[in-house]
């Protein structure tokens, strides 16, 4: 399946249902992530039964500590 990660056309296992199972995928499943689908954000409770599909717009955000 296509999609568009961040701007970048991302190829991915036809598999994948969920947002949470691309976070997995994409190893990124430990991490505090903001996702946005086709521009809606995707709040964490919501990520498991979001569905992707071909060709969806995906924004990924994580956030990270510094000083």
């Amino acid at each position: 399946m296509k999609l568009k990660i961040n701007g970048d056309e991302v190829q991915v296992p036809d598999a994948l249902q969920s947002v949470t199972e691309l976070l997995e995928h994409l190893k990124l499943n430990d991490q505090m992530i903001i996702a946005e689908v086709n521009e809606k954000i995707i709040q964490n409770e919501e990520q498991n039964n979001k569905q992707i599909k071909e060709d969806d717009r995906i924004e990924l955000v994580r956030f990270v500590g510094g000083g």
